[in-house]
């Protein structure tokens, strides 16, 4: 008995991925089978940053407390912090990002989300990360981060909503 042959596929079962940019994106679409578009904020992170100024942080998916924000990082941001880890994944372009241990946070344990620092973090520096597309890092609790471009870029940051997140589900949603 002879089993059919793996590399024999049919066209239509074939796929073709394609990695999208902030200068080249399609925008992707939701296929609704038995509900309404608008329970959806289906958005495209390249879209959204394109739309956004730098270091905007502009929520593009939401589970209870925690958000996924598309940022657009381009130049130097401002110091900041939260209390507990973050995490962001590189879709485009290269991003620096720089961590000081702060010696004392200005957040209480329950905080939510990151809060910008005025000047310059007090602490001991604990390196540097040069993150590119498809890159992630952990940005940890009690650290101060501050990402650095030099040409426009797009990252998706996982966090808790805080203060500075932005909700533009009205401009992103599809209906």
């Amino acid at each position: 008995m002879t089993q059919p042959s793996t590399s024999a596929v049919r066209e239509s079962d074939s796929y073709e991925t394609r990695f999208g940019s902030l200068a080249a994106y399609t925008k992707g679409r939701l296929e609704l089978i038995n509900d309404d578009a608008r329970h959806y904020a289906f958005s495209n992170v390249f879209e959204v940053a394109s739309r956004s100024a730098p270091y905007e942080k502009v929520a593009v998916g939401r589970n209870m407390e925690y958000v996924l924000e598309a940022v657009r990082a381009e130049g130097v941001s401002s110091w900041r912090t939260a209390a507990h880890d973050e995490f962001v994944l590189v879709m485009d372009g290269e991003v620096e990002i720089h961590l000081v241990k702060l010696d004392q946070s200005p957040l209480h344990p329950d905080a939510h989300g990151s809060i910008a620092l005025e000047g310059e973090p007090l602490g001991r520096r604990m390196g540097r990360i040069v993150a590119r597309r498809g890159h992630q890092a952990l940005l940890p609790a009690g650290a101060a981060y501050r990402f650095t471009a030099p040409t426009a870029s797009v990252m998706i940051q996982q966090t808790t909503v805080g203060p500075d997140t932005l909700f533009r589900w009205a401009e992103i949603a599809q209906v």
